[in-house]
């Protein structure tokens, strides 16, 4: 597996391929935006049809991250659900997959825009987690410092050889980082975006997921 190691704020950091943050020292484990129930979601609200396997999905790669970090505490960064009402729906079996990962892991769910109530699913539910000296959080603050954050769904495109490649990215600078969303059906804002760019410093660089993590220049 292909990873990028960096340093925010003096904490070691690697961003895997998945999309998901790994902080070796603390035995760290970051998500964002898994989006489960989405089909279920969709359905409810739109009578639009998807099919319903994007939270098995998620939860598969999930679990390979962890079997492959050994992670013993896991924060997921909000929008963990597509609503409160997808968080209740879960089949049981999802259910308990997700106890399973859970199954002594400290665990996490900081509050999202899509799911902001405490979640009956075990774990603690936060607004955001200061973790010195990072700070974990849903969105992006203006000005802030050791900042990891999701929220954007941020995606980065690689002009190589004739060809062009579009991926959900890690975009990161030195006061922040904003995770690609992790979930299976889920959109993204390419990096190009008016409010990514005022966000992230000029130095900022795009690490695309994909079978590898390729680091580029964030495009401008």
């Amino acid at each position: 597996m292909t990873t990028h190691a960096f340093t925010l704020a003096g904490a070691q950091l690697t961003a895997l391929p998945s999309g998901a943050l790994y902080w070796p020292e603390q035995r760290l484990l970051t998500v964002s935006d898994l989006h489960l129930g989405k089909s279920e979601r969709r359905a409810r609200l739109q009578g639009q049809s998807l099919p319903p396997y994007e939270t098995r999905d998620t939860l598969t790669r999930l679990e390979a991250d962890l079997k492959a970090t050994n992670a013993a505490t896991v924060i997921c960064l909000g929008d963990s659900f597509d609503d409160t009402a997808a968080a209740s729906a879960l089949c049981e079996d999802d259910t308990l997959w997700i106890q399973t990962l859970q199954a002594g892991r400290r665990w996490v769910w900081i509050e999202g825009n899509h799911d902001p109530g405490p979640l009956d699913l075990g774990g603690t539910h936060l607004a955001e987690l200061p973790l010195p000296p990072l700070t974990f959080r849903h969105i992006a603050r203006p000005r802030a410092s050791g900042e990891i954050s999701g929220h954007y769904h941020p995606k980065a495109t690689l002009n190589a050889r004739g060809r062009s490649v579009t991926r959900p990215a890690f975009l990161i600078d030195s006061d922040r980082v904003i995770l690609p969303a992790y979930g299976t059906y889920t959109g993204g804002l390419r990096a190009t975006d008016t409010g990514l760019q005022t966000l992230m410093r000029k130095e900022a660089i795009a690490v695309l997921t994909g079978s590898a993590a390729r680091a580029i220049p964030m495009p401008r």
